[in-house]
């Protein structure tokens, strides 16, 4: 076959620009975060000092990004947009000692070709400025205009063109709470520039230039931060190690405030962030998340930037010693502020369970436990004579629960009745509740041993309340007797927004005010009054950690929320009256058996496997 032939036969084609750049925008623009990112570190590179974020609809609308830097003239404007076209690389040697945030040269090429651009520039000395416009790849409009010094680009409808990406796009909380971030991570990195935001006509940040960082994060994160910093700093000939490190009682439930970066630019790195984690463990529980910004400062022939598609990830020339470094300094911040002690690694098994006393591996009287060693848990079968799925009609009957729960005849039942009201915790310890590690609750039924797991079940009670007064025509509120005005860092006043009719529904009376604060005059009977605060803000971490993990609809993800802070906390010693309260509004519930995750309230030992470990 001639080689002519060959060629008319070849399936292999080299794609056109315009489906090469939107296959490359795929990696590099992935929502409209990615867009926000590549701006503000062209703006940055550009020398701006001072930076304006406008954004619409969480970015799908517009994101425009307006900087004071150098700006371009005419002829490197339609270059900009050119695919790696760059004006931070000049050799092959430069990809190894990389100091601007940005250096490949795609990324306005591939924002290009899933938007509608609009971009004005002018450098400081020219009389004149351009205006450019660019949509889906596609030149529209390139001429003079009156413009400021510096750079604006609005980038408008993202993915208009590609409706699919469009599609997968997260709700608008969530892709603004990852613009935030963004803006967050430049602005923490950039302390000597001022950068404002503006979100749907609200100013979300309006940060001055040359401001300390102490100052910066208190304005940024809110005034609990002002007295809960801990500055540290180590040079070495290899690495410097600096930043801000918070009180641990300044945790949170979610995470979102743990900052990283390398000479200024922010990095995602699981191990380091395992082991400061590790660290705090001292203070905090394994699913609390401390504030920390920790900035890293290497030569850049050490460390290699072009690792990832969207920059976040880095890789170290001596990474073993950029660790050890870093986790000595963090250590010793924290040691010698709070007098933290050593703790073994998240990932280490203790030998003892969680809760005091034995493993759960011991087990007495030397028979196997089976259904441990297997691995695998058998399923719950209550006896039907406890009948504890009662017909509606009979819930709240706490007579009629207990007659099926106990095995008291009317005689007893008559002589109790009769007997002084006095001598009600008597009875109840005879009917048989005990708490186990101010954690469980143990009851005797006629076949055998019910365990409750306390929080578990009222967390189920106050979940099903919860979301019931969401429907109801009228909230249940208890009124403050003087309203309190809380401060919100600017994500979670942007999410207390979304929220609000559903919050007051529930209970909550909150009148949202200006500067991301908010005055509340009333909350829900279950809320003890003084923790106003602490339950709102937990609320609405609680949101942001269930809004990435499950499917529930806003009432559900809120009403767990709600339920998870306001329940019966595990080691809360309780009353035999509270215990027998707890349990008839327990079963009282829809769905008495598991909390509102699907987790068990409860367990039932027959007495037959009782009795058979003891043969």
């Amino acid at each position: 076959m001639s080689q002519e032939t060959e060629s008319k036969q070849s399936i292999i084609r080299e794609l056109p620009p315009e489906i090469s750049n939107k296959i490359a925008a795929g990696e590099v623009i992935q929502r409209p975060s990615s867009v926000v990112k590549e701006l503000l570190d062209n703006a940055i590179d550009a020398g701006a000092d001072h930076l304006k974020i406008v954004i619409q609809n969480a970015g799908r609308t517009l994101i425009q990004v307006v900087d004071n830097g150098s700006g371009m003239g005419k002829e490197d404007i339609r270059l900009c947009f050119e695919q790696h076209a760059t004006s931070k690389i000049q050799d092959v040697d430069d990809l190894f000692k990389v100091r601007t945030l940005g250096f490949r040269g795609e990324a306005m090429a591939s924002i290009a070709s899933v938007s509608q651009v609009t971009l004005k520039t002018k450098r400081p000395g020219d009389e004149m400025g351009w205006k450019y416009e660019i949509w889906g790849g596609e030149e529209k409009s390139f001429e003079p205009a009156a413009v400021e010094s510096g750079t604006s680009v609005a980038v408008r409808n993202l993915f208009y063109n590609v409706r699919a990406r469009r599609q997968f796009l997260k709700t608008d909380a969530t892709e603004f709470r990852h613009i935030l971030k963004t803006v967050q991570q430049a602005a923490l990195a950039n302390p000597d520039l001022g950068f404002e935001m503006i979100a749907d006509t609200d100013t979300i940040y309006d940060l001055p230039k040359e401001q300390n960082i102490k100052d910066r994060i208190t304005e940024m994160f809110g005034k609990s931060y002002k007295a809960s910093l801990i500055h540290f700093r180590e040079e070495t000939s290899y690495l410097t190690v600096h930043g801000v490190l918070a009180d641990p009682k300044l945790t949170k439930r979610s995470r979102g405030e743990q900052f990283i970066f390398v000479n200024g630019r922010p990095i995602q790195h699981r191990y380091l962030t395992h082991i400061i984690l590790n660290i705090y463990d001292a203070w905090t529980g394994e699913k609390d998340y401390p504030f920390y910004a920790i900035f890293l400062e290497v030569d850049p022939k050490q460390v290699d930037v072009n690792v990832h598609p969207a920059k976040e990830e880095v890789k170290f020339e001596d990474e073993r010693s950029v660790i050890k470094l870093t986790k000595s300094v963090v250590k010793k911040a924290l040691h010698e502020e709070f007098m933290v002690p050593d703790v073994s690694d998240r990932d280490e098994e203790s030998s003892f369970s969680s809760s005091k006393g034995f493993s759960s591996d011991f087990n007495f009287g030397g028979a196997k436990n089976t259904q441990q060693n297997s691995g695998e848990r058998k399923p719950v079968k209550f006896p039907s004579r406890i009948n504890f799925d009662r017909p509606k009609s009979q819930r709240g009957d706490q007579n009629n629960f207990s007659k099926q729960l106990y095995d008291f005849d009317e005689a007893e039942k008559k002589e109790q009745d009769d007997s002084d009201q006095g001598s009600r915790p008597q009875r109840m310890r005879d009917r048989g509740f005990w708490q186990l590690h101010d954690c469980y609750i143990l009851t005797q039924t006629r076949s055998g041993l019910c365990m409750i797991d306390q929080h578990a079940a009222h967390k189920r009670i106050i979940f099903e309340k919860a979301l019931s007064a969401t429907e109801a025509a009228i909230p249940s509120t208890q009124q403050l007797l003087f309203a309190q005005t809380i401060d919100f860092s600017a994500s979670e006043f942007s999410l207390l927004e979304e929220l609000h009719p559903i919050i007051q529904r529930m209970g909550f009376n909150i009148q949202l005010m200006s500067g991301n604060t908010a005055m509340i005059s009333g909350v829900p009977a279950d809320i003890d009054v003084g923790d106003e605060q602490s339950v709102l803000k937990s609320m609405l971490q609680q949101y942001r950690e269930l809004d990435g993990k499950f499917e529930f609809d806003e009432r559900r993800k809120l009403a767990i929320a709600f339920a998870s802070k306001t329940a019966i906390p595990k080691g809360k010693k309780l009353t035999d009256m509270e215990m027998e309260n707890l349990l008839d509004q327990l079963f009282a519930c829809d769905e008495p058996y598991k909390d509102p995750l699907n987790k068990p309230t409860l367990d039932y030992i027959p007495l037959e496997d009782i009795e058979s470990r003891f043969r």
